[in-house]
């Protein structure tokens, strides 16, 4: 049995690293398993990253996995997102309408490939209630905590996630994105976050008009390599393409620096530092950097976003309301299963009409036309991930009154939906920390399928300013 302190030094390794150890010998995929095990049990009293143990599964896994070198990761225990249907384990979405969710029986092809590539599951982590908020503070689960600050959000709603693999729990944890839900919590915990554009990966959930207008899935990593990875076999025909070169010479880009969000509002005094420095290391390693703002009346695609995500909250309610007698443990009523935030964004998803989704849907072609014709001279585009650090744990609360939340929160997350409604590819970098020890993501775009070019890109900065070591206080 591995000593703890084994276990944490093993997980100061990325996945790749960890994966050596397996075809190296060194240690076993049973060994390597149990080592998560122990930093996860270590940890998560503080942090509160898992909603749900599946411990004998994994080692029943890893008892019976191969390592080799055709399967590269084959052995390294991960943890999926508790919105991802696994069969087996329970879908909580963090409601306390599903505390008492069954098994999973159905599955896609995402959580198919996962194990078809040999990685071992070990639980599912801390979201908040359907992933509707970028904090991840559910009153099923609790609030989990970022491991830079216990008083900070972690971002969300891939939150614990994003805390499991930024505290060394595990290398890789899976992440969904529907309005900046991979990249905002890799800001908040200063982690690699990339969302893969429009169809840029398998399946990973049920077919539905919002879910494949919006959503990307990945494995939040610490390292270019285990991101390039994880978009590599999860392409959807990842058989027959080759895998991101990240060894391949990097070519001089323009880059145009955005610094206004959607609102025409411009970020934090900390997030701005941090924007110039991201352009001039950018100018430094030689790429070309100009200062721009986007191509199209923005303010109309921030609110197409809300209608949206208004519609979105409506159809949860509704499907819930329909299911609430299979699925609530006792005889409650919907108000008292489902957050004030989740009704009342329903609520006001039933003030909007078949005319306001049109006009959105009419801005968010627009917009789409016209990036693609600004990205034809500026092949990547340097903003801000979010409008602020971090922001304190209760700010973001699903208890807040619904006009202050509503307004804080889509002020908060002003950057990353207009990927989501374009359909283009975006990934956070971990590049710089705020004056108060928080990090502060920086995030580049490109168009559709022009994720390697944001992989190499992100690997030439992480070569020129290496982020891998850099540990939080709560950590291994």
């Amino acid at each position: 049995m591995l000593v703890r302190m084994n276990a944490f030094d093993i997980g100061r390794l990325d996945a790749h690293a960890q994966a050596s150890l397996l075809h190296s010998g060194a240690i076993t995929p049973l060994q390597l398993t149990e080592a998560a095990i122990t930093r996860i049990e270590h940890l998560n009293p503080t942090l509160n990253v898992l909603t749900v143990r599946c411990y004998e599964l994994a080692r029943a896994r890893a008892a019976a996995v191969t390592a080799n070198r055709e399967r590269t990761l084959a052995g390294v225990p991960y943890l999926l997102k508790d919105s991802l249907d696994y069969p087996g384990l329970p879908t909580r979405s963090g409601s306390r309408l599903r505390a008492a969710a069954g098994p999973a029986r159905g599955e896609h092809e995402y959580s198919r490939r996962l194990d078809a590539e040999g990685l071992i599951p070990l639980g599912k982590s801390n979201v908040p209630e359907f992933c509707l908020l970028p904090t991840t503070e559910s009153l099923l689960s609790g609030a989990a905590r970022n491991p830079w600050s216990l008083e900070h959000s972690p971002g969300g709603s891939s939150g614990g996630a994003a805390v499991a693999v930024a505290s060394g729990m595990v290398p890789l944890a899976h992440a969904a994105d529907g309005g900046g839900s991979i990249r905002i919590p890799a800001s908040c915990c200063g982690l690699l976050g990339l969302k893969p554009g429009r169809g840029g990966n398998v399946r990973a959930r049920a077919q539905h008009i919002v879910e494949d207008l919006l959503v990307g899935d990945t494995l939040l990593s610490r390292t270019v390599r285990d991101a390039a990875w994880a978009f590599s076999v999860m392409q959807p025909d990842a058989a027959g393409k080759p895998g991101v070169d990240l060894a391949a010479p990097a070519r001089r880009l323009r880059i145009a620096v955005v610094e206004h969000n959607l609102f025409g509002d411009v970020p934090h005094p900390h997030v701005a530092q941090g924007l110039r420095q991201t352009a001039d290391l950018c100018a430094n390693l030689g790429h070309e950097v100009v200062q721009a703002r986007l191509p199209f009346d923005t303010a109309s695609v921030a609110r197409g976003f809300q209608v949206i995500w208004a519609y979105l909250a409506l159809d949860l309610v509704e499907h819930c309301r329909g299911t609430l007698i299979n699925e609530s443990p006792g005889n409650e009523s919907l108000g008292a299963l489902l957050e004030p935030w989740t009704l009342n964004l329903a609520h006001w998803g039933r003030q909007f009409e078949a005319a306001d989704l049109d006009t959105a849907l009419r801005q968010v072609a627009l917009a789409t036309a016209a990036l693609d014709e600004f990205q034809r001279d500026h092949p990547v585009i340097l903003s801000p991930t979010l409008k602020h650090p971090p922001l304190p744990l209760g700010r973001l609360a699903p208890t807040q009154p619904f006009d202050a939340l509503c307004s804080d929160m889509f002020d908060y997350v002003s950057y990353t939906p207009l990927h989501n409604l374009t359909g283009a590819p975006a990934i956070s970098v971990p590049l710089f920390m705020s004056p108060e020890g928080l990090p502060i993501g920086s995030m580049f775009a490109a168009a559709r399928g022009g994720e390697a070019t944001l992989l190499q890109l992100a690997r030439q900065l992480e070569q020129a300013a290496p982020w891998a070591e850099r540990w939080p206080p709560y950590s291994i």
